[in-house]
C-alpha cells in the first residue's frame, strides 16, 4: 500500500538528529524501499522518519506504508523505540565476508567467466533457459 509522502504527519520524534542520509538515499536510489514506513490509519508516522526524509530528497511523491489500526500513544512510542533499538549490525568479520562475496560476484575470475560463457552457449544451442 502506498501513501502520498506529503500526507504523512510527522509529529514529535525521539530521534533529534537523522544523521547522514547519504547512504540511505543511495540505497533507495539503487535498490528501492526494502521496508515500508509504519503509520497510523490517520497517516501519523510511527516508524521510518529517515526513509521519508531520504525519499523526499529523491523527489518521490509516494512511499510504501504499513498501516496500523487501533494503536495507542503508548504502543506508538514503544514501536518507535523498538525499531531504533532492537536490531543488530553486521560484525566487522561479517561485513568483510559480505564485501568479499559481493566483489567475487561482481568480478568473477577468468575461469568463472569462461565457464559462464560455455554454459550460455550450450543453453542457447539447446534452447534452455538460464537460471
Amino acid at each position: 500500500m502506498q501513501r502520498l509522502i506529503k500526507d504523512i504527519k510527522i509529529k514529535k520524534r525521539i530521534r533529534k538528529d537523522p544523521g547522514d542520509l547519504t547512504p540511505l538515499i543511495d540505497s533507495l536510489r539503487n535498490h528501492g524501499l526494502m521496508n515500508p514506513v509504519v503509520i497510523t490509519k490517520n497517516n501519523e508516522l510511527i516508524a521510518g522518519h529517515r526513509r521519508i526524509a531520504s525519499a523526499k530528497v529523491l523527489g518521490w511523491q509516494f512511499i510504501d506504508v504499513m498501516v496500523l489500526d487501533k494503536i495507542s500513544e503508548l504502543e506508538k512510542l514503544e514501536l518507535e523505540i523498538e525499531e531504533n533499538v532492537v536490531r543488530k549490525d553486521f560484525s566487522d568479520d561479517e561485513l568483510e565476508d559480505a564485501r568479499a562475496r559481493l566483489d567475487a560476484l561482481k568480478n568473477p575470475g577468468i575461469l568463472k567467466r569462461i565457464l559462464n560463457a560455455i554454459i550460455r552457449l550450450i543453453n542457447s544451442l539447446f534452447g534452455l533457459e538460464e537460471k
